[in-house]
């Protein structure tokens, strides 16, 4: 990864050039698409000359035709016909804005479209005013940096750095455009181990989407997964981007890698889904936390009336400011009826927001009762470069194997418990995470990536184990359901209870709420079903025996409270043991005050 860094670098320090004509949050709109460029020119360097000497022979051509056909000659789903390439551009200083236009206009349709997005050509005109002047030492310091040995993995890496960097610099959310590359891995582990088997048959063809794609790295590490289990093996990508920048950057390197760009489709998901009638075999997403969805509330409101469960929305709609749960319901939309797998990172709020019978709470229930949740892992925290906050990674599918229906895996994966350990010097490592060298942003950890004993590989063990330890628990279904239920009180005065038809009136002012699980631990600790008058019987009555509850109010809920399944008591400490240690720290205290005082 050293190489992409010092790549990074040095497209870094050409914003310097930038420096008093531009604002520093303006820098991107420069950076990126120049790198978008340079990068496209230096695949296509090989094959340029044979282009240009092809290009007689398809003149008579319809546009379409010639595009196709100088593709091939290319070796790539794209080409440019433009006599210049970044030397010849740098060849010629005085007529820089024509000539660099001349060239974005010999790519082909689908390159082209790329750099539109940028909106770059506004940027040719301020970087060539004669106020500026800057466009051609932009250019040749561009020219001067060789990204021919860079894979698409590199890449990807070096995009997703300048996104970082420029957000920082402009106080946006540079975790909405990518996520952490081994946080990916970890999903693309998760989502495929299922079905290893399916995917080294010779000639599979599969299908992978990501309704919130950003520059594509969850595309790009899913097929690379697939590549290296099986090279014959064929993984079509789709995704679909509300960044313009993002969606750029996505499509180029769809571009380059040989996957067809039109899968990669520009707008708001919940709004206009680009991939309407498609259905996927694989889905991984994270997208935004917390994002509120108040620009497309009337739409996704008018679809999950109009439709109901026919449509996206129809299990319920969460509170407007997080809109992470219709995300999940719209990936659910497009599974597969012989099965498809989804991978989803979420923060903590889907897990347990909403009270009995709200949107939330509803969606959480069709999806657990449907039986489509197989797995939630919780990650350490710090691993995003935009928050600090512990996040969860969801594993969804309606073929679930044998052994998992009817019962969902929770992995502790914080390292929380490591850490405890740690401190007590009883074990020299953390298992699941590791300290970052250098902190981006918020991201001051990351997922150890090797081995089989720690990070990644434990985790990915632990799942495909499904086997309950320190660090799983597998519970039925039933587990996470609860009623709400409303506890009544008679209301009473000068000592009597007043009636009303016969029936004690409540006092308003004593009601009470009980959320009643489905299931209770019997005495030998195994899950059983209790139903609402038992558990009334026993925890209620005993305490008020004139209460009651309100059927009429009873409402069924269901929520997933990750921490307290892995919660373990700890002792209070000896007082005689705190007492000791407060005095030693008193004896350092006066040491070092004699030391002073002696000075």
């Amino acid at each position: 990864m050293k190489n992409f860094k010092e790549k990074a670098d040095l497209i870094w320090r050409v914003a310097d050039l930038l420096r008093g004509d531009y604002k520093r949050s303006d820098y991107g709109k420069v950076i990126l698409p120049m790198t978008v460029l340079r990068r496209l020119d230096c695949v296509l360097e090989k094959s340029k000359q044979k282009v240009l000497n092809y290009l007689p022979k398809v003149d008579a051509l319809k546009e379409s035709a010639k595009d196709l056909a100088l593709n091939k000659i290319a070796g790539f789903n794209f080409h440019n016909r433009s006599q210049f390439n970044f030397d010849k551009l740098v060849a010629d200083p005085d007529t820089i804005a024509v000539n660099l236009r001349n060239y974005i206009n010999g790519f082909s349709a689908s390159a082209r479209e790329i750099i539109e997005y940028f909106n770059f050509d506004d940027q040719i005109d301020r970087m060539d005013d004669p106020r500026a002047d800057i466009l051609f030492r932009v250019v040749k310091s561009f020219q001067e940096i060789d990204l021919k040995d860079m894979d698409s993995m590199e890449m990807g890496y070096v995009f997703e750095d300048l996104i970082r960097r420029f957000s920082e610099q402009s106080n946006e959310t540079a975790g909405e455009h990518f996520t952490p590359r081994e946080v990916i891995r970890l999903m693309v582990n998760l989502l495929f181990i299922e079905d290893r088997k399916i995917l080294t048959q010779e000639g599979i063809v599969k299908t992978l989407y990501d309704p919130a794609c950003g520059t594509g790295g969850m595309l790009s590490i899913g097929e690379q997964y697939v590549k290296e289990l099986n090279r014959k093996a064929e993984l079509k990508v789709f995704g679909q981007e509300i960044n313009p920048e993002s969606y750029a950057i996505c499509k180029s390197d769809m571009l380059i890698k040989g996957q067809d760009p039109g899968n990669i489709k520009f707008g708001n998901t919940f709004t206009v889904d680009g991939l309407a009638d498609e259905k996927f075999d694989y889905m991984l997403s994270n997208p935004p936390f917390g994002v509120d969805w108040k620009k497309a509330e009337k739409i996704i409101k008018a679809e999950a009336e109009k439709k109901g469960m026919s449509g996206r929305f129809g299990a319920g709609v969460p509170r407007i400011n997080d809109g992470s749960l219709l995300f999940l319901q719209h990936m659910i939309s497009k599974m597969k009826p012989g099965g498809s797998r989804i991978g989803i990172v979420f923060n903590g709020s889907p897990l347990f927001t909403g009270a009995a019978e709200s949107g939330e709470s509803n969606i959480r229930k069709w999806i657990i009762e449907n039986d489509r949740l197989e797995a939630i892992i919780a990650l350490p925290d710090q691993l995003f470069y935009n928050t600090g906050i512990s996040t969860y990674l969801w594993i969804i599918t309606n073929k679930k194997s044998k052994q998992r229906k009817g019962k969902i895996q929770l992995i502790n994966a914080t390292g929380s418990k490591d850490e405890e350990l740690l401190k007590a010097g009883k074990i020299g490592c953390n298992r699941f995470r590791a300290k970052m060298e250098r902190s981006l942003g918020n991201k001051r950890k990351k997922i150890a990536e090797n081995g089989n004993e720690k990070g990644i590989g434990l985790i990915t063990h632990l799942y495909g184990n499904f086997k309950e330890n320190e660090f799983c628990k597998i519970y039925p279904n039933e587990f996470f359901g609860y009623w709400r239920v409303t506890v009544e009180q008679p209301l009473e005065e000068n000592g009597k209870i007043v009636m009303v038809k016969g029936e004690p009136k409540p006092d308003t002012s004593l009601r009470d709420y009980e959320n009643i699980p489905f299931l209770k631990k019997d005495r030998n600790g195994k899950l059983v079903p209790q139903t609402i008058e038992e558990y009334f019987l026993t925890e209620v009555k005993p305490h008020l025996p004139d209460a009651w509850i309100d059927e009429s109010k009873t409402k069924t809920g269901y929520e997933i409270n990750f921490t307290k399944y892995f919660y373990e008591f700890k002792p209070l400490r000896p007082l005689a043991e705190i007492k000791a240690d407060i005095l030693a720290l008193e004896e350092k205290v006066l040491e070092a005050e004699k030391k002073v005082l002696d000075l």
